[in-house]
């Protein structure tokens, strides 16, 4: 499993699995203590039920039962039967009319290490179980561990249309979920060890990512150290993003691009822009696609081509709307397109964004908060509309777009984000120019980097996948680069840095021929941004040593 692969694994399933997987979760919480206690020590068993009677402000303790050593198969987790024994907690907090949020804590029944580890989401999150796979390595590491729903169900990653209507759930979890997960998870942390966490840490990817960033910006005091991936900062626009591609693959029954003509167009943009040396022949993906400029009219048919090998006028105009980015009637583009080399389809790729959910695009449950279950993307106007989109919803979704580090950096705080150049379903664009801001407000690149190290992933997609080296954490319990460096893993990384260590400048990316942990097909170095890795001119591409971190 990759970096936030349950994020990826929870989209996959959650339609059409959420029955049966909330039947299956529920047997597991609704176990009996009795249960329990039979594989459990009587006194640990004690302790962990004890927490059902914990008085906490606007908190409802639903369930509190040990999982003995070997007893938690039934989880969607990888290797679910190989965890250690720990307290299940789960719980509700209500402290608002139509705020109902849902926090799930883990902890180690035995050796904690006194750390607690937040976790975060995906999409329109709703499901708690979608931070399993994070809270099973922060289990493994011995950490107390928590996820939360954000306040969204019954939604679902893919689905948002529950929360229509209900503008208390849209704030939860744009901005204050995530803060009452760990305020409520660090507040049973303490009861059950009657002392509290001396470190804490955050990961997430993508909605998770952005929950980090709401955490780093607006409650610096939460944590020491706070990890993200493919970060949501301009939610608002991101989800307009996707309609203006799916609008221009659907205007037309010609527009839309098959996986066959992704691909050409694909392996065009990579050929195109390694060429012009932002990356390396041979490379199945773009090393630097921010500074390169692709047209699909290189690819548009010419008289007696082989339309297999070539655009339609009608292929090229929707490869340029994904290009360009969502653009106003006098052609001024407002916000980030996708980069070259992403065109890759597949899971979230563009083929994603040009399929249709319940008849609308990907995500469309935002615009129906505003304009009504009766919303249609077909009248959809960008320049009219989404001035009220953003008076609507910009102030309780899109806070990431705001705030300073500087809070986060007076106590010491690290921040660490990565972000794939082939990302589909986020702009990188977004992650570069949210680091730009920092450095703006804290005066200068030295002072940032202080607090915040940037890590741009070539060729990987959103959060992982791709055709490049996607495989640089276990803060999910995934596979690690053979090297020993423990700064190929950021999440340790980000532990050894908070903890006095040297700040991460470079880490190791690696690509699996096949599985992750079995052949590696390639390493390539990820620098600290602005920095790029720079290929010595001799060494094979295939090993990082061969390339160094320079600044151009």
């Amino acid at each position: 499993m990759k970096i936030s692969a349950h994020i990826l694994s929870g989209l996959r399933v959650l339609s059409g699995l959420r029955g049966p997987l909330t039947a299956a979760l529920a047997v597991l919480a609704g176990a009996s203590p009795a249960a329990a206690a039979e594989k459990a020590a009587p006194a640990g068993a004690a302790r962990c039920e004890a927490l059902a009677r914990l008085n906490l402000k606007d908190t409802t303790i639903v369930s509190a039962i040990l999982v003995a050593k070997g007893d938690a198969g039934a989880l969607p987790v990888a290797d679910a039967s190989t965890l250690p024994a720990f307290c299940r907690v789960v719980a509700h907090v209500r402290s608002a009319p139509d705020s109902d949020i849902g926090v799930e804590v883990w902890l180690p029944a035995d050796a904690w290490a006194g750390v607690f580890h937040g976790t975060g989401n995906g999409g329109f999150a709703g499901l708690l179980q979608s931070g399993y796979g994070s809270m099973a390595s922060g289990l493994r590491r011995g950490y107390a561990t928590a996820t939360t729903d954000t306040g969204t169900a019954p939604a679902t990653p893919l689905d948002g249309d529950a929360l229509i209507g209900h503008p208390r759930k849209w704030k939860d979890w744009g901005r204050l979920s995530t803060h009452v997960m760990t305020v409520t998870g660090k507040a049973i942390a303490r009861a059950y060890y009657d002392r509290g966490a001396k470190r804490s840490y955050y990961t997430g990817c993508s909605t998770g990512g952005q929950q980090g960033l709401i955490e780093a910006l607006y409650y610096p005091a939460d944590y020491d150290g706070i990890l993200v991936g493919a970060p949501v900062i301009n939610r608002t626009w991101g989800h307009a993003a996707v309609l203006w591609d799916f609008a221009a693959a659907n205007r037309t029954p010609e527009s839309k691009l098959s996986e066959a003509k992704l691909r050409l167009l694909s392996g065009a943009a990579i050929a195109s822009c390694n060429r012009r040396g932002y990356g390396l022949a041979g490379d199945a993906f773009i090393t630097d696609p921010l500074s390169c400029r692709f047209d699909p009219a290189e690819l548009a048919c010419q008289q007696d081509a082989d339309p297999d090998q070539c655009l339609t006028a009608a292929e090229v105009a929707t490869a340029r709307a994904f290009y360009d980015g969502p653009t106003t009637a006098d052609g001024r583009h407002v916000f980030f397109g996708w980069l070259p080399g992403s065109e890759i389809p597949g899971l979230f790729g563009w083929s994603f964004l040009q399929s249709a959910a319940n008849g609308q695009p990907q995500f469309a449950g935002l615009f129906k908060w505003v304009f009504g279950a009766g919303w249609d993307w077909r009248g959809f106007d960008l320049d009219r509309d989404m001035p009220t989109v953003d008076a609507a919803l910009g102030g309780d979704v899109n806070d990431a777009t705001r705030g300073s580090l500087r809070a986060f950096k007076a106590r010491g705080g690290k921040l660490i984000i990565y972000h794939g150049l082939a990302d589909t379903l986020v702009p990188p664009g977004q992650s570069v120019a949210f680091y730009g801001r920092q450095v703006r407000a804290l005066g200068g690149e030295a002072q940032a980097r202080e607090v915040a190290r940037l890590f741009l992933a070539p060729g990987m997609m959103h959060c992982a996948g791709g055709t490049g080296p996607d495989v640089f954490n276990s803060a999910t319990g995934g596979p690690q680069p053979p090297t020993p460096d423990a700064s190929d893993d950021l999440f340790s990384a980000l532990i050894d840095w908070t903890t006095g260590g040297p700040a991460p400048d470079r880490v190791i990316a690696t690509k699996f021929a096949n599985a992750p942990g079995k052949t590696v097909e390639m390493q390539r170095p990820l620098c600290a941004y602005p920095a790029k890795a720079t290929h010595d001119g001799h060494g094979p591409t295939d090993a990082a040593a061969s390339f160094t971190c320079r600044l151009n």
